[in-house]
């Protein structure tokens, strides 16, 4: 190798070959990553959110069937009521109130309101 070219180009793909080397090399390609520390606690976080969503509708779905149950017996006794105050209407409408009520309202009248002002 006498020509000068020959040479730059031998330094050339030499340098190109001990980086590209270097970076191999730093880049640990054979070794396995260590399991994050974070990713594994953030793992157990999810299974336990999970398990307490699942609790949470379970007594969402007992909180709901009682829910329905008590409404179902409320609408049941709101129904009868107003059945027997239909009723009451249909027998007051039949036996009219006595018609010579006197008023309960008393009217009371009262003197002039008088302001005075002092300074």
């Amino acid at each position: 190798m006498a020509s000068h070219l020959g040479r730059l180009y031998a330094l050339a793909f030499a340098l190109v070959v001990f980086f590209l080397t270097w970076a191999v090399v730093a880049a640990h390609p054979w070794a396995s990553p260590a399991p994050d520390r974070r990713l594994r606690a953030l793992a157990v976080r999810e299974a336990e959110l999970r398990r307490e969503a699942r609790l949470v509708h379970e007594v969402v779905a007992q909180r709901w069937a009682a829910y329905a149950s008590e409404l179902k017996l409320r609408r049941a006794r709101i129904a009868a009521v107003r059945s027997r105050a239909a009723q009451l209407a249909a027998q007051a409408t039949v036996a009219p109130a006595p018609a010579s009520a006197a008023p309960s309202v008393r009217v009371v009248t009262l003197p002039p309101l008088t302001i005075t002002r002092s300074s």
